[in-house]
């Protein structure tokens, strides 16, 4: 889905937002996708944020529990490159 952005005169074509994932299950068969290429960990004070990146949508998974996004990032598939933020 594109957005049209008018303004005097220039067109911006804007991709849509990204896609929130609440299951870690389901975060992890995104990240085991052909067109998954990198995914990014942002870590805060409260939640740890996995960012998965598509070839259409950035996926974003927000973990609370530090034990459960350690565990995660144990499960990541081997062949992603994997940053951390």
């Amino acid at each position: 889905m594109f957005v049209f952005i008018f303004a005097d005169s220039f067109v911006f074509l804007c991709d849509a937002q990204p896609k929130q994932i609440h299951e870690i299950k389901d975060f992890l068969l995104t990240a085991r996708r052909k067109d998954a290429r990198s995914v990014k960990i942002k870590k805060s004070k409260d939640v740890v944020k996995f960012k998965v990146r598509c070839s259409k949508y950035l996926y974003t998974l927000c973990v609370f529990d530090p034990e459960k996004a350690d565990k995660l990032k144990q499960s990541l598939p081997p062949g992603l490159s994997v940053q951390d933020l």
